[in-house]
């Protein structure tokens, strides 16, 4: 019978990921910013509403950053 234990929960690089995440998705606004000179107006439209989620995602990341960073540096 196989033994099934869950991961360890190693949240060690959660805060640099977090950071990768947040520039992979800078870039991402960028380049869809950059797009939408040759778009529609209707794709112009959603290119803003698809960056102003991303946008509300990078902050929702930067808080996490804030908590995982207090939670790692606790005194106990």
């Amino acid at each position: 019978m196989t033994d099934f234990r869950p991961n360890p929960d190693d949240r060690s690089d959660n805060v640099e990921k977090m950071q990768n995440m947040i520039h992979n998705t800078l870039e991402n606004i960028q380049e869809a910013e950059e797009s939408m000179k040759s778009a529609t107006e209707e794709q112009k439209e959603q290119i803003r509403k698809k960056n102003e989620r991303r946008r509300e995602s990078i902050e929702a990341w930067r808080e996490e950053i804030k908590d995982e960073y207090h939670d790692q540096h606790k005194i106990e």
